[in-house]
């Protein structure tokens, strides 16, 4: 087989980069071209993404490409999702798209749900309730008179905008599509009824072109301005985690993925959608995947709970090596305090030391004092949480669940993936960590045909990214340990009650 080259655009909400992926018999092989910031603009009281900044970075991008000296085959982009563009009736862009963190839409579900009840909106959807979906930032735009709505022919989730802007051509991708909790992901289908309830007209809505789709070609002055020509533009897995999830390097079916980050994403990938009353009450989430299937998972807090100490502990002057951290959880005391990481006083405190402190007070533990007895603490507690969501996973899964694949950044933590082999008591394989990235590049590689099949792309990850296998150890220790973690969680207090608790003991 002749080597192809792609190009893949992968913007997160802080940073984004481009990544040239060349496939040469059968194996990958992957560079990093540039790398440039994703800043939210603060507009009066409003947030914002500045797309145009995005375009022009991508422009350096295809500057870089052209200077690699190497064919592209095909340019791919995938970003975060929700968010989206409006466009004019003459295609004129409306503004800096809003970005999901703009208060906005603070109180718009409930809102909304006076009008629809909730629980019909996750029948339609299967979607989990979040203030920024786009159904309600599209309500709460609508509620205050937004002039830029009314003057809106209609929207473009953000890799569909930035693929028009290199291509003049809009679609909209059914993966970022159902991100959107609009898209009935039985039907694979928008519901007009949930937009005009929200006051907006379905119309601003196209229609729905699945991962591989051809968009177009760069414009005119692209193609003269970077010397690369009338390349392709493809539509991908637009989603991140979507392109993320088609690069799990599974050999059949029967596994479950972990994409680990500052969030920790945990689902099965299905043929149709899970949506009943059991995965309502626990609000797990149905979104699409490539080949038409379905993404049912659950989002978990990841590392950020780490994140944060790290951030307060750099204020003290006190940083850490990644590999430092590992030895510091180790040499700590097993098990000395628990939390639940999702519980709602770690959502974004002001200080996630004392949250946690407050926290294992308030539930009888110990708490932690030194880093290390943080750090093991935030690890143990994730591995635990991952065990009970992986249990309501295959309860729910219409196949035997025997492998974990942890994907992503996490993936390059072995202390955490041991753990959570031990904690759930099947096999993690642990990488790729650039699983974003290779799956937009092989989405591309199918659709210029040098792949036939989702198996065959996951076959070539295999055989070209380093993997590292992770089994269960210490069962009876992990067993205690879980169920002195579901006694913690079930019988913690109320954020109310927490903080009432810890206003007396720091007084």
């Amino acid at each position: 087989m002749k080597n192809k080259s792609f190009l893949a655009f992968d913007i997160g909400a802080t940073s984004g980069r481009s990544i040239l992926g060349t496939l040469d018999n059968g194996r990958l092989q992957m560079k990093e071209l540039t790398r440039f910031p994703n800043q939210m603009l603060q507009i009066g009281k409003h947030f914002h993404w500045n797309i145009y900044s995005l375009y022009e970075h991508f422009k350096s991008a295809l500057a870089a490409a052209k200077n690699e000296g190497v064919e592209i085959s095909s340019i791919g982009i995938d970003t975060w999702g929700v968010d989206f563009a409006l466009i004019a009736k003459d295609g004129t862009l409306l503004g800096a798209p809003y970005a999901y963190r703009d208060p906005h839409t603070e109180g718009a579900p409930e809102k909304f749900f006076e009008l629809v009840p909730r629980e019909k909106v996750y029948d339609l959807t299967g979607i989990q309730v979040m203030n920024f979906n786009s159904l309600y930032q599209l309500f709460a735009l609508k509620q205050a008179d937004n002039s830029l709505l009314e003057a809106t022919s209609e929207i473009l989730f953000m890799p569909d905008a930035l693929s028009y802007l290199l291509t003049g051509n809009k679609v909209v991708e059914y993966t970022i599509a159902s991100t959107s909790q609009i898209l009935n992901p039985r039907t694979k289908k928008f519901e007009s009824q949930l937009l005009l309830k929200a006051g907006v007209s379905p119309s601003i809505l196209g229609d729905i072109v699945m991962p591989g789709h051809v968009i177009g070609t760069l414009t005119d002055a692209l193609a003269e301005e970077s010397e690369l020509g009338k390349i392709p533009v493809i539509a991908v897995a637009g989603h991140d985690t979507a392109s993320a999830v088609a690069a799990v390097p599974a050999e059949n079916e029967r596994f479950a993925y972990l994409s680990s980050g500052t969030w920790s994403l945990m689902g099965i990938e299905v043929k149709d959608a899970i949506i009943n009353d059991e995965t309502y009450t626990l609000n797990f989430t149905n979104e699409g995947g490539i080949e038409g299937t379905t993404r049912f998972l659950k989002n978990i807090t990841g590392m950020w709970l780490l994140e944060q100490c790290l951030k307060e502990w750099k204020k003290e002057g006190i940083t850490y090596a990644y590999e430092k951290l590992v030895h510091m959880a180790e040499s700590a005391p097993a098990f000395a305090s628990l939390i639940d990481p999702d519980h709602a006083s770690f959502a974004n405190p002001v200080c996630m030391t004392k949250a946690i402190t407050d926290y294992c007070i308030s539930t009888g533990q110990k708490s932690p004092e030194s880093h290390a007895e943080f750090v093991r603490c935030i690890f143990e507690s994730l591995s635990l949480k991952y065990k009970y969501f992986l249990g309501k996973l295959i309860k729910l899964a219409p196949f035997p669940i025997e492998k974990l694949h942890v994907i992503g950044g996490g993936s390059k933590n072995p202390l955490l993936n041991q753990w959570t082999a031990n904690a759930i008591g099947i096999p993690v394989i642990a990488g790729p960590s650039e699983a974003t990235a290779i799956g937009n590049i092989m989405i591309q590689a199918k659709a210029a045909n040098c792949v036939e099949s989702l198996q065959e792309m996951r076959q070539i990850i295999r055989e070209s990214i380093p993997l590292d296998d992770f089994f269960p150890k210490n069962k009876s220790e992990w067993e205690k340990a879980y169920t002195k973690f579901l006694k913690i969680v079930n019988n913690e207090y109320s954020l109310e009650r927490i903080d009432e608790q810890t206003k007396l003991v720091h007084q």
